[in-house]
């Protein structure tokens, strides 16, 4: 917490710092500090009755409310502004003032949340999951420092300045790159694990309880002096030296961490600042770009979608400990006399020790197999259930796929993969309501009321309608889906180097539903039966860990793999009949544990199939000599078979959209 602190404490002192992304557990309080900033904010001069928060000393010369020329003085708190997961584009953004249209007949604009957060602070609790086409406002908005209208016959251009704080919670999904990046620093918090701190906040919380208005005031004092230290700290920033030397390590460090673009160093270099004014210096010390670095970095540095963010502070410090005064001979981390650091006659090649290894071939991890082996991955052991037992392997490093939809239209949950009529995309056209009426279409409602104004004996501007002038937005945007991994652990599977790149597959997959929201679910079957690893979940993460924790062994029951998969799509379908499935099947095709294997393998198959449900069967039959079942088992769900040489040649996403689109055009035949 204390790190979420100064992040915030940091931003209301400086503001070009950028704002702050909080990432945490749910319960640690995330929300209450943030909405806790706003009464610690210094007021803001404004032009009064001006709806944009024009600051009266430089107004703006394109405010909609007029360019202010020698307005008066008036002064009111800094908002913060609340922007829910599910706000319209319209109250983000602005539109048409209803109100007046309907009753005066003219055109005027209602501003939106990006015009009052002007000057203040923009809060989006749960950002992670904003829609894309909100997210896509905020960025234009955020890069720019300006709101663009233009609909429903509105144009407007107005400042949208304003400080951008987003709480989020890791597992259910991460925030795109481009959002991410707009965040100026980043803070992890989790609740503590200290009994007694524990005990003080569930004291202080009862105590609040039983008499907010008495607990504010205890604590009334302390906040007036934070007020007073953020507004002391506000008139120093102008007065802090940026040292050449400070600015060095900056640079240095971001270039250690091989962040992209430029933004870090310019936003490390603002946090810095800010600390040093904080801290009443009007010089900024290694010290404040070693913290500006821990707050600035960990969600800008690259990193594989499934490495939870962080710093290594070793080599942080290793970094700002080269580019200090060469005068420091006597300093515990200062450069030796004898020659460079980074290479020698004594060894340790160009890089100084500081480069990563290489990659392991069997994965990322480091796990190394037996060189040129297609052996176990340790000695096996043996399983109550039948067979014998491995443990889990590493996989191989996971590859970018590409996107793949499904056809036609579908009407699920909000995500980044197929088309879909929502409720919150891009208005494509206007239609009469279909039950009752949801989101009013303005402009053609209105153009469907005003041929008939005459006959309706209209006098005055307002207009005059009927129930059957209403018209209702129809809405396209992009869903989710819903896909399934079924994955055959058994001990045909266990050879370290084809389960590696099974894995591997299967991550990659995991890795393009991370990126396009999709709910993913794990069912694994082996031994005696098949279970339910991973329960359908928005959490990506948790599915790859138990992928890379998944051990092998023993018997396979391909059979119970597809009818536990038949279970989990029904439950699913009942809950949310509109998210569309796909079933991935991992198997080389084999099925044994009991007389007739195969055929009652098929047979659960031919369930599936009969529930329409899209399937892509990857092929891990490996060897001279190959059966072709697993091709057998995908003309039996109706799908396409894919191999594990196909995947890495085409890529894995494309290979599955064409599989989808083999079985829609099948079912249109």
């Amino acid at each position: 917490m204390d790190d979420l602190r100064l992040g915030l404490l940091l931003n209301a002192v400086s503001p070009a710092v950028g704002g702050v992304l909080v990432r945490g557990e749910k319960g640690t309080a995330k929300s209450t500090m943030v909405r806790a900033l706003a009464g610690l904010l210094p007021s803001i001069g404004v032009v009064p009755g001006c709806r944009f928060a024009c600051d009266p000393a430089a107004p703006d010369p394109q405010c909609p409310d007029g360019e202010h020329p020698g307005a008066p003085a008036g002064e009111r708190p800094a908002f913060l502004v609340e922007l829910p997961v599910g706000v319209s584009e319209d109250r983000v953004v602005g539109s048409l003032d209803l109100e007046r249209a309907l009753a005066e007949g003219v055109k005027a604009y209602e501003p939106g949340l990006l015009a009052k957060a002007h000057r203040g602070v923009l809060y989006i609790d749960e950002v992670n999951l904003l829609q894309d086409h909100l997210v896509d406002l905020l960025l234009d908005a955020a890069a720019m420092g300006r709101s663009y209208v233009e609909r429903e016959g509105v144009s407007v251009r107005h400042a949208a300045r304003f400080l951008l704080v987003g709480t989020m919670n890791p597992e259910e999904g991460e925030l795109r790159p481009q959002l991410l990046d707009r965040f100026g620093l980043t803070v992890e918090i989790a609740a503590t694990r200290d009994a007694d701190e524990r005990a003080e906040v569930v004291r202080r919380r009862l105590a609040y309880d039983a008499d907010p208005a008495g607990f504010a005031a205890r604590w009334d004092g302390r906040e007036r002096e934070l007020a007073e230290r953020i507004t002391a700290a506000r008139e120093l920033l102008p007065e802090v030296e940026l040292s050449d030397l400070a600015l060095r390590q900056i640079t240095a460090v971001c270039a250690a961490f091989e962040v992209d673009g430029l933004r870090a160093d310019i936003v490390m270099a603002r946090t810095a600042v800010a600390l040093a004014a904080w801290a009443g210096r009007t010089e900024v010390l290694e010290e404040d770009v070693r913290t500006a670095a821990r707050l600035a970095l960990p969600h800008r540095r690259r990193r594989n979608p499934f490495d939870a963010p962080g710093l290594d502070e070793e080599q942080l410090d290793e970094t700002l400990a080269e580019h200090r005064e060469p005068e420091e001979p006597d300093g515990p981390d200062g450069p030796e006399d004898d020659g460079p650091g980074d290479g020698g006659p004594d060894g340790g090649g160009p890089d100084g020790g500081g480069a990563p290894e290489p990659t392991d071939p069997s994965g990322p991890n480091g796990q190394a197999a037996p060189e040129g082996s297609d052996a176990p991955a340790a000695p096996p052991q043996q399983r109550p259930g039948g067979g014998r037992e491995s443990a889990p392997v590493a996989s191989e490093q996971p590859y970018r796929t590409r996107l793949f939809k499904v056809d036609g239209t579908g009407r699920g949950a909000q995500g980044r993969r197929s088309p879909a009529e929502t409720d919150a995309g891009h208005t494509i056209r206007a239609r009469r309501p279909q039950g009752r009426l949801a989101r009013l279409h303005l402009s053609a409602t209105l153009r469907a009321a005003a041929p008939h104004q005459a006959a309706r004996g209209r006098s005055g501007r307002a207009l005059v309608l009927r129930r059957d002038d209403l018209r209702e937005q129809v809405r396209r945007g992009r869903e989710s889906n819903l896909v399934l991994f079924v994955v055959d652990a058994s001990g045909s599977m266990a050879a370290r180097q084809r389960m590696t790149a099974v894995k591997g597959a299967v991550l990659s997959l995991l890795m393009d539903a991370y990126q396009r929201r999709d709910k993913i679910g794990l069912v694994t079957f082996r031994g005696a039966g098949a279970e339910l690893a991973l329960p359908p979940t928005s959490s990506v993460e948790v599915g790859a860990a138990r992928l890379e924790q998944l051990p092998t062994g023993g018997r396979t029951p391909l059979e119970a793999g597809l009818l536990r998969a038949h279970e989990v799509l029904r439950v699913e379908r009942l809950r949310d009949p509109d998210r569309r499935p796909l079933l991935v099947v991992v198997t080389d095709g084999r099925a044994t544990g009991g007389k007739d294997a195969l055929p009652r393998a098929r047979r659960a198959a031919g369930l599936l199939a009969a529930q329409g449900v899209a399937a892509v069967v990857l092929d891990c039959e490996s060897g001279p000599v190959r059966l072709g079942l697993a091709r057998e088992l995908a003309a039996h769900l109706n799908g396409d078979a894919v191999s594990l040489d196909e995947l890495r040649a085409e890529g894995v996403a494309s290979l599955v959209r064409e599989a989808r689109t083999t079985t829609m055009t099948r079912k249109a035949a």
